[in-house]
């Protein structure tokens, strides 16, 4: 019975993150450039947008969607495999669900995932500023691709760095995805009790609220840890366009606050946050519809 939960949670979370890829990749695309833009060529998300439009095309905003699509099915697989098998094992071991619970179950699977998540976002990071130079794209210029796609990159970074390259950001990562995943499913816990009606269940809430409590939860997250997420792109992007400039995580934060301050750690906030809320309204109400689909097929079997 258990393996059978885990099998639905790992169905319904591969469909609800293809759904939130689909919708939210544009945004990841504008928050990256925004992250590693250290020429000061772009002044916000609207001008960001604009240049990559005009110099290279609306299909660049979509530049290495297919690293994560592929990883999709094993990256929701652990997370909410681990999540609802974390949430089974601390409700039978309390009298009550907490939503304390959703928050260690999320940050379990949030930690688990970075072995997975880390060299995908390496290499969807790596594709997406691709292109990038200083020197606009026009009639007599043309940017020039160091990879042809995400498997040319993964052969070519192994190549050059061996296994250790691929795995460049691991540490960042653990520290943004282990809270990040923590406050996204507490949040959606805490979220959706309230908003349960006296007698009701918080699987039985209808979509509307399921996409405002998951699209909260995800603005909520990313509010919690974006600067981790900014270091961890400088980090995993660094030497792309040039010799390499940062010697670890303290580097890179010393380096990008004496050109930046503190605000420079929010940069691409706002791309990410208007990516957030429906990329993670979609996510969750996918799949919590899937979840509420199978519990009505294992309850018509028990009639």
């Amino acid at each position: 019975h258990d393996f059978n939960r885990v099998q639905m949670d790992f169905v319904a979370g591969w469909f609800g993150g293809v759904a939130g890829l689909v919708v939210g990749h544009p945004f990841d695309t504008l928050k990256v450039r925004l992250q590693t833009d250290t020429t000061g060529r772009y002044r916000g998300a609207v001008q960001c947008f604009r240049h990559i439009v005009q110099s290279e095309g609306a299909r660049a905003l979509y530049k290495g969607m297919a690293s994560p699509m592929l990883g999709m099915a094993a990256i929701n697989a652990v997370v909410f495999g681990v999540q609802g098998s974390t949430m089974r094992w601390l409700s039978s071991h309390s009298d009550q669900r907490r939503v304390a619970h959703s928050f260690v179950a999320g940050a379990m699977a949030g930690g688990i995932q970075s072995l997975i998540c880390c060299p995908m976002e390496l290499i969807k990071a790596r594709l997406q500023v691709q292109g990038d130079s200083v020197v606009p794209r026009d009639h007599h210029h043309h940017t020039t691709a160091n990879y042809a796609g995400p498997w040319d990159a993964v052969k070519k970074i192994y190549s050059a760095e061996g296994i250790r390259g691929l795995g460049r950001g691991m540490t960042i990562t653990l520290w943004r995805e282990v809270p990040a995943f923590g406050f996204y499913f507490g949040t959606y816990d805490l979220l959706c009790r309230q908003l349960v009606r006296d007698g009701g269940e918080v699987h039985d809430l209808p979509a509307l609220w399921l996409c405002v409590a998951g699209g909260l939860s995800g603005v909520a997250s990313w509010c919690m840890t974006y600067p981790f997420d900014f270091i961890k792109s400088r980090i995993q992007t660094d030497g792309v366009h040039g010799p390499p400039q940062y010697r670890g995580i303290l580097d890179c934060c010393r380096k990008s606050y004496t050109a930046g301050k503190l605000r420079i750690f929010f940069r691409g906030l706002n791309a990410t946050l208007l990516r957030a809320f429906p990329v993670n309204a979609v996510t969750f109400t996918t799949v919590a519809m899937i979840l509420r689909y199978f519990r009505r097929g294992e309850e018509e079997k028990l009639l």
